[in-house]
């Protein structure tokens, strides 16, 4: 065999075993388990902000895929006991979790308390809402419709969304419930109410604290940040569900939202931390 044929031959035999090799990491990589894996999680809507980041970083650092929905705690609670297929619920309030976990829908011992939030009371319109709630004593004492200074306020439903029952305490514990239940327009959740004053719908209403800071700034409009005392804390826990039970990517998650850059971020958006 000439020098030239000697070469072209075994550059062939080298390029069959390359084809080879790699043929056979392929198949090693195609079989691993867990390496990428989708959950779906359930979100209490006052947490939408913050999920939207995180779900974009933890997706790029772990090669899964996140499908959040989003929307009322109580609601949530309903279809998943009707078999809804979501792995995680990440709660607006610390009850319905450990309900789930005791009525056997959420893995025991997987619950833990992933952010704390707070009730505002928020106008889009710059200097409506005084810093210590005045408003709503004015108004309350105002029977004239002329002399109000609103014809609406949102928040969102008490029976389905734990921010529309601390709402309901705040004007209870007040004393003003009663002078404005007639005024009062709810939202199916804390995001619907959030519409309502944005839109100018209602010129203003309690939301989330979340909905409304970025970096412990206000993003615009007027706003009363209500003291604690005023409302049961708003507890907000996650829990994984039967449905996730071994599913890599839920797992992961949940130990992503424990990281420090989760908790970083999720401090950005006014939530209070353990």
């Amino acid at each position: 065999m000439i020098p030239g044929a000697q070469w072209r031959a075994g550059a062939l035999a080298a390029l069959r075993a390359l084809l080879g090799a790699g043929a056979g990491a392929l198949a090693l990589l195609a079989g691993t388990p867990g390496r990428a894996d989708e959950l779906n999680v359930a979100v209490a809507a006052n947490f939408r902000a913050p999920m939207e980041v995180l779900a974009r970083e933890f997706e790029r650092v772990s090669g899964h895929r996140l499908l959040a929905a989003y929307g009322s705690t109580g609601k949530f609670y309903s279809q998943i006991h009707n078999g809804a297929p979501f792995d995680i619920l990440l709660a607006a309030d610390a009850r319905t979790p450990a309900q789930l976990e005791h009525e056997g829908l959420g893995q025991s011992g997987s619950r833990f308390t992933y952010a704390i939030g707070a009730l505002v009371l928020w106008s889009a319109r710059a200097g409506l809402v005084d810093e210590h709630g005045a408003i709503l004593a004015a108004d309350a004492s105002a029977a004239a419709p002329a002399k109000r200074s609103f014809d609406r306020i949102a928040m969102a439903d008490p029976r389905l969304a734990p921010y529309g029952a601390a709402a309901f305490q705040v004007l209870s514990k007040l004393g003003r419930y009663e002078a404005l239940r007639e005024r009062i327009v709810q939202g199916e959740d804390i995001n619907q109410a959030y519409q309502f004053v944005a839109t100018g719908n209602a010129p203003l209403g309690f939301v989330a604290l979340s909905q409304v800071v970025r970096d412990g700034a206000l993003t615009g409009g007027s706003a009363w940040i209500v003291p604690q005392e005023l409302y049961s804390p708003l507890r907000q826990d996650g829990v994984l569900l039967e449905h996730g039970r071994g599913n890599a990517a839920a797992a992961a998650f949940m130990q992503f939202l424990r990281g420090a850059w989760a908790r970083q971020k999720i401090a950005a958006f006014g939530y209070r931390l353990d």
